[in-house]
């Protein structure tokens, strides 16, 4: 993951990294929130989900300490970092101020 997590982070696109867990309830209740965010942005957003259980060097690597946690990324940089389920027009605005 971690040879193509570098590729997909490093593009002038923005990037939604959505650090989740199979067993974390409110990475489930995010789920459908980041699905509205994805409607509403359309291609100008990419949404990936990375599993810290099967993807733990990754989540070490960016000290995920809770889940869920998201980060935006555009160029290779880390421009927005945020535990906790956030509601949709938040997750929009920010996305929008990086765009």
């Amino acid at each position: 993951m971690k040879g193509n997590f570098s590729d997909l982070i490093n593009t002038d696109q923005l990037v939604l990294i959505d650090f989740s867990a199979e067993w974390c309830g409110p990475c489930k209740m995010l789920a459908p929130i980041l699905s509205q965010v994805k409607q509403e942005l359309g291609d100008s957003l990419k949404i990936v989900k990375i599993d810290v259980d099967k993807n733990q060097g990754l989540a070490n690597t960016y000290q995920v300490r809770g889940v869920p946690t998201m980060m935006f990324f555009k160029n290779g940089k880390q421009l927005w970092r945020q535990s906790g389920v956030i509601q949709k027009a938040d997750i929009v605005q920010v996305a929008r101020s990086f765009m």
